[in-house]
């Protein structure tokens, strides 16, 4: 067997890894123009999270109508057109959502400016399918993570510091933002705001159409090195369409949406039902989208390992249970960071205002950039002393970038300071995993768990930074589940990120459900639900481990 390692392409790694910046940067403007539409357009707080779930339920819709084109016409539009026309094309798309946005604003149509963020994120989601693998085939299988951690870095940064520049874009300063500015805000700033941000993707655009060093990305029809450590059965079955696996997520959407109209209806104006009986069916219909996503996919992936004809990437059962992974990983970094001001607001908990709550909030989006930061020092060829020294010296300089955003726009930070203790914890955890998927993946899932319910046994600054700290822990998740989801797939690799990308759909159903959980319980007691969903990941971590290595795939 030939051991030699496939050299990684890095200038196609560094034209490819600003697409990941403009998703972090984009995607986090929604923070300003949540605000921003409640009060412009006089809409009640569930109305004005429709941002969130037109924009998190594009991600699912985008995928998966690319993988019922896929088995109803028998052509991967991303594998025939390979990973670098295809994310040309979803960067195209999004530039359409921008011009969407434009025209609904100009005519005061919040309806339209959904419709408008629906569309650029259905540009992102064909970005992402294709982006993802795209990053893994840059360089050798094994160390796709660490790419994938690169872009996730980098898309961290634009996270971090593009709700700051949307803010000055808008309001001229980045500090909070009164119901008088939001109000008094002029539809012109948000019209050129999206044309710049319409520019910018057709810009990306046009330089990956003109970049000589960016190669086409097309899959290969013939079986990898992994597909032939597959037993015969898979084999026989790799060119079945997978109509089953069509039918199965079909049916889980026809199930959701049967789920989600009730809590959509009890919303209505002069609906003629009492205010507790709605809360009810709001959360009955929550959660039983929460319990058809899980059991569909457990239960498919049972049905396939009997009779794996006709379930296409879904035969894989590190794939299906890598899908429940995304969902429950997106669903839990959403969550926390979504639920986290209203906990500050507690007595036990600091007390804070609203306006002294953006800084706490900066700092868990931050610690995404930490350990993004930190987990992609190995995509680059260094001397192994000096990954180690950098290993350490990364993270520091990532909190200090925080530290310094947030000092620079106008907060005060030191509630912070003692927030490195946790840092430490993080770094002393990639010393152990060193770089190692399944173990990387397990280890943060311990922790996360284990901080979250510290958290929930304690109260003040204590429980405060316990919180915070999940940020930490969630920071390298989604590599390590996508590298893992992907590992032997061989052709099917496309499909398998498409499934991956649709459960992005967890940030569109787990926060709001810890929500409605915090209204009955209390908000404290809620954040159970992020101890539930690490517990999940890090077992998912173990199992898949276990069933990689048993079919002659070890990536530790």
């Amino acid at each position: 067997m030939d051991n030699k390692l496939k050299p990684t392409n890095y200038g196609a790694l560094t034209t490819v890894t600003l697409v990941f910046f403009f998703w972090g940067f984009i995607a986090a403007g929604n923070s300003v123009f949540i605000p921003f539409c409640k009060e412009y357009f006089h809409l009640d707080q569930f109305q004005s999270q429709l941002i969130d779930f037109a924009f998190y339920g594009a991600y699912y819709l985008g995928a998966l109508g690319l993988f019922v084109f896929g088995t109803l016409t028998g052509r991967d539009l991303v594998g025939s057109w390979g990973y670098k026309k295809s994310i040309i094309f979803g960067l195209l798309f999004s530039a359409l959502g921008a011009g969407a946005m434009i025209v609904s604003v100009y005519g005061n149509v919040f309806s339209g400016m959904l419709l408008g963020l629906f569309i650029v994120a259905l540009g992102f989601s064909l970005q992402q399918t294709s982006a993802n693998p795209f990053m893994i085939s840059l360089g050798d299988e094994k160390s796709g993570s660490s790419r994938i951690n690169l872009g996730g870095g980098v898309n961290s940064l634009g996270t971090t510091i593009g709700p700051l520049i949307v803010s000055l874009a808008l309001f001229g300063t980045a500090s909070a933002m009164s119901d008088e500015m939001i109000a008094g805000l002029s539809l012109s700033k948000v019209i050129i705001l999206y044309a710049c941000v319409g520019a910018l993707f057709l810009g990306i655009a046009i330089l990956l159409a003109l970049s000589k060093r960016v190669p086409d990305g097309k899959v290969a029809d013939d079986p990898t090195p992994n597909e032939e450590l597959i037993d015969t059965e898979l084999s026989s079955s790799i060119t079945t369409s997978p109509t089953k696996a069509m039918s199965s997520m079909l049916m889980i959407t026809g199930l959701l949406i049967a789920a989600f109209s009730p809590v959509f209806y009890s919303y209505l104006p002069n609906l003629d039902w009492s205010l507790e009986f709605a809360e009810q069916i709001r959360i009955v219909g929550l959660g039983a989208g929460l319990l058809i996503i899980v059991g569909g996919l457990l239960i498919s992936s049972f049905i396939a390992s009997k009779k794996k004809i006709g379930w296409g990437a879904m035969q894989y059962p590190q794939l299906t249970f890598g899908m429940l992974a995304i969902f429950v990983y997106v669903g839990v970094e959403v969550a926390i960071g979504s639920n986290l001001g209203e906990l500050l607001k507690g007595e036990e908990f600091g007390g804070y205002s609203s306006s002294e709550i953006p800084p706490f909030i900066a700092m868990y989006w931050g610690s995404l950039m930490i350990g993004r930061w930190a987990g992609s020092i190995n995509a680059f060829k260094m001397k192994n002393s000096l990954r180690q020294i950098l290993r350490f010296v990364v993270p520091l300089v990532a909190f200090g970038v925080v530290l310094l955003s947030t000092k620079l726009s106008g907060y005060d930070i030191s509630p912070l300071y003692w927030y490195i203790l946790c840092v430490l914890v993080q770094i002393a955890a990639f010393y152990i995993t060193n770089d190692k998927p399944a173990l990387t993946l397990a280890v943060f899932g311990t922790l996360g768990a284990i901080a979250t319910i510290i958290g929930l046994m304690n109260t003040g600054t204590f429980a405060v930074y316990s919180f915070l700290s999940a940020g930490l822990f969630c920071s390298i998740m989604w590599p390590s589940i996508f590298s893992l989801s992907l590992a032997g797939l061989g052709k099917f690799q496309t499909q398998g990120s498409a499934f991956l990308v649709m459960m992005i759909l967890g940030g569109a159903i787990i926060p709001p459900l810890q929500g409605k959980l915090a209204d009955v319980i209390g908000i404290h007691p809620s954040f159970i639900v992020g101890t539930l969903c690490f517990l999940y990941l890090a077992f998912f971590a173990l199992f898949v481990k276990r069933m990689l290595k048993n079919r002659g795939l070890d990536f530790e």
